[in-house]
């Protein structure tokens, strides 16, 4: 069974960043799926979380001793469910995504980041990674293998004929146009029951009435050679009115919660990339205008959210070498030179432990959220803040040319010595 729970720390159980981890870890068990800091207070943090009750698959294999010299990667973290105003919509994080890998040698993102239905953008060098992955990278327990293709698996949640009509067309075109390897598909004989929930904060997250149907149709698909899963169906409990704000850039996406616990449970199961698309994107809804937003415009323009799904994880990151991939390269996190995230979403994993690592955040202030968990609130010390991500993607290529940012900023500090310094030099000689 999948829920979703909330969860409060005394701040006074919470000494700093070091151990802050390690509380969470303790107060929530082995068995989450995902969580974040949603809200903190004087006298408490709450964490949002949500839990498979079923036993997760527990990854515990440092990386923290292998090493990919001379490449260097950036995790862009473009939180769904929770209405970023950069990427919050419909792959509308691509320019910034593609910018900030024009910086580095990979750019590691989420699906989200540039999902847009029946349109994808990414460069070749940006790794396109499930949730569930960029934690576990995050925290230095996998490497991910860059393939130069997969091979992948569909799994339709039963649909009338109408709806398995638009899937198939779909499947047709990205086999003829793109190349993509799709070794076979199962259409499941029971709903999955994908459902949206949206928790105190005004995130949105999700549940699943029948997680068996997902994992046995996962099973099938890997058993005649998939390495990656995709996976459509259509989201229920869809709030229609939030819904309609979302379209008029309003809302946060309500679909995306419930798709990131999908992917994550299909992930830490059978340690391959999945992503989830709705079968039929919901338009029944009332419009205050047909024309919606630009970063919306995307899952208005296609019927299905598919096609980007299954050219997305044409090139998604292994997680293993087991599953029979040729592999073109690979990195880990002792190649991590920064985390990118919006400035009020600093409570996920890749945050927290990119600041147990040493490794520079920078927060993105004009990508705003409905959190307000900042670098401050989260005591972090190793922060570096950037008005956009064009000023992010400056500092990436900063730090990667190893340039002090202090030196190309204004007033420069001037360093003297002191008398009393020559003195005791003097006295020394």
């Amino acid at each position: 069974m999948i829920e979703n729970r909330e969860y409060r720390i005394k701040r006074s159980q919470v000494g700093n960043i070091r151990s802050l981890h390690n509380t969470i870890t303790e107060l929530i068990g082995p068995n989450a799926l995902r969580w974040y800091v949603s809200e903190i207070t004087r006298a408490e943090l709450v964490i949002e979380a949500t839990i498979c009750n079923d036993n997760l698959r527990v990854f515990d294999q440092s990386v923290d001793e292998t090493y990919y010299p001379g490449k260097s990667v950036v995790v862009n973290i473009i939180p769904t469910g929770v209405g970023c105003e950069i990427g919050g919509y419909a792959g509308d994080a691509a320019p910034a995504t593609n910018l900030l890998a024009a910086a580095a040698d990979y750019l590691v993102t989420n699906p989200n980041a540039v999902n847009a239905s029946n349109f994808i953008s990414l460069e070749r060098n940006v790794v396109y990674t499930e949730g569930f992955c960029i934690d576990l990278f995050c925290k230095g327990l996998i490497d991910l293998y860059i393939p130069y293709a997969n091979r992948v698996g569909l799994i339709i949640e039963e649909a009338d004929e109408r709806q398995l009509d638009v899937v198939f067309n779909i499947v047709n075109t990205v086999k003829a146009v793109y190349g993509i390897n799709i070794v076979d598909y199962v259409i499941t004989k029971q709903p999955i029951g994908s459902r949206c929930v949206r928790n105190k904060s005004g995130a949105y997250v999700g549940s699943i009435d029948r997680p068996e149907v997902i994992l046995d149709a996962c099973a099938a698909l890997i058993d005649k050679g998939a390495n990656a899963i995709a996976i459509t169906s259509n989201v229920q409990d869809l709030p229609r009115e939030e819904y309609a704000l979302h379209f008029a850039g309003q809302d946060a996406n309500p679909t995306g919660g419930v798709e990131a616990v999908i992917s994550h449970l299909i992930t830490n199961q059978f340690r391959v990339p999945a992503a989830h698309a709705p079968m039929i994107n919901v338009k029944d809804i009332d419009f205050r205008d047909q024309v919606v937003d630009a970063r919306a415009a995307g899952e208005m323009a296609s019927e299905s959210g598919l096609a980007c799904v299954l050219i997305g994880l044409h090139r998604a990151a292994q997680i293993t070498r087991a599953r029979r991939a040729q592999i073109a390269d690979a990195v880990n996190v002792n190649n991590l030179l920064a985390v990118v995230a919006p400035a009020g979403c600093m409570g996920g994993i890749p945050t927290i432990y990119a600041q147990l690592r040493g490794v520079p955040v920078i927060a993105v202030d004009e990508n705003r959220t409905l959190l307000g968990i900042t670098p401050s609130m989260m005591g972090f010390d190793n922060v570096i803040e950037a008005r956009s991500y064009a000023e992010a993607a400056g500092i990436v290529m900063a730090l990667k040319r190893g340039i002090n940012l202090e030196s190309i900023s204004r007033p420069l500090t001037t360093m003297k010595y002191e008398v009393a310094d020559r003195e005791l030099v003097t006295s020394v000689a």
